[in-house]
């Protein structure tokens, strides 16, 4: 497909300036950023257009193109220096981003059912669309920030948020998969008994079975098992007295960054996790570095420290040539996707001398 794309740039010509757009998809909002053939990103921070995804394909789509002219306009470049464009949503989509026939959480009208996102776009705009998911994507971005685009190095990254996505890099290229499940690390099991502090709690991820990654360390895994469990151990807790389990969560990171030992517990918990997982992913990959992005981490860096000493804290012993692999903190964590998917199809547009 790609190189249809890049004969007919060559019938049509192109301006000598040439942008890949990023376009981060979700159920509510839509992410831009734009890089050019150095690699340098023309938008710094969040740009950001209303996604309209409950009101189906053709609206959501309309709404991808006027945001990307919106987006081209604040970086001081055209709409026809864009000459390629990647796409990366949540799941469940396969590696073609062809939307999982039984819905989404984030797309729930019916028309998304089965729907080729990537296709569909690649129409609307004119121009190839490469399609990652959003774990995927951040998963790039964090270690393209490290190693660099061209990079041969292995890293895992897990991203915390309402569940747990992430993505793996095995020498400088991102995992998909037969079918593009490729890196679902929240759905990885986990010894969880081994933690102490959760004896005899029998944690539930949303995907119905026991014990996965997700289900120990997620904003989810606070509300439907974290707080129900701790707080009978903290009579008179403030999160107690608000009688609603959905918005106390939400407040855990807060209380914990300021130092309430409860707060604290269920985060030390959450890092353990973490490193259980961390070790059997260095007894499978042996990679150079992990990475850990989220709302989880979007702390003040003497936190975010704390919290990467527990994950090491929680990994048992390791044989010598394996101990340090670094574990570092995603950057620009809110635009990770966008800029993971741009660099993802700046690859793929070298390849086919698009730029």
């Amino acid at each position: 497909m790609w190189n249809v794309w890049v004969t007919q740039e060559k019938e049509v010509g192109r301006s000598s300036v040439q942008i890949i757009a990023g376009i981060d998809l979700g159920g509510t909002a839509i992410n831009y950023t734009l890089v050019n053939a150095k690699e340098q990103f023309l938008i710094q921070g969040l740009c950001e257009h209303p996604a309209l995804a409950k009101q189906g394909p053709e609206i959501c789509l309309q709404q991808i193109e006027n945001g990307l002219k919106i987006a081209v306009e604040k970086a001081g470049v055209g709409l026809g220096d864009v000459v390629a464009a990647g796409l990366d949503t949540p799941g469940p989509a396969n590696a073609n981003g062809v939307l999982s026939a039984r819905g989404s959480t984030n797309f729930v009208h019916a028309a998304w059912a089965g729907f080729d996102i990537r296709a569909g776009l690649e129409a609307k705009l004119r121009m190839p669309v490469t399609y990652l998911n959003d774990g995927n994507a951040g998963a790039l971005w964090g270690h393209f920030n490290i190693f660099g685009a061209n990079s041969r190095e292995t890293t895992l990254t897990v991203v915390i948020g309402t569940g747990l996505g992430g993505g793996i890099i095995i020498e400088g290229e991102v995992v998909k998969g037969r079918v593009g499940f490729g890196g679902e690390l929240g759905h990885v099991l986990l010894p969880y008994q081994s933690i102490e502090a959760i004896a005899g709690l029998k944690p539930a991820c949303n995907c119905g079975r026991t014990g996965c990654l997700e289900s120990v360390c997620s904003l989810t895994a606070i509300e439907r098992s974290f707080l129900p469990f701790f707080l009978p151990q903290y009579p008179g807790h403030q999160l107690g007295a608000m009688g609603n389990l959905h918005n106390a969560a939400k407040l855990v990171r807060g209380l914990a960054e300021n130092g309430d030992a409860m707060c604290r517990q269920i985060f030390q918990v959450q890092a353990h996790a973490l490193g259980l997982f961390f070790d059997e992913m260095v007894n499978t990959f042996d990679p150079d570095a992990f990475i850990v992005g989220g709302g989880a981490l979007e702390t003040r860096e003497e936190f975010q420290h704390w919290f990467l000493d527990e994950i090491r804290a929680g990994m048992p012993p390791q044989r010598e040539e394996q101990r340090g692999i670094p574990i570092y903190v995603m950057p620009n964590g809110d635009t990770a996707g966008a800029r993971g998917v741009a660099i993802e199809t700046l690859k793929q547009a070298r390849q086919s001398r698009l730029v």
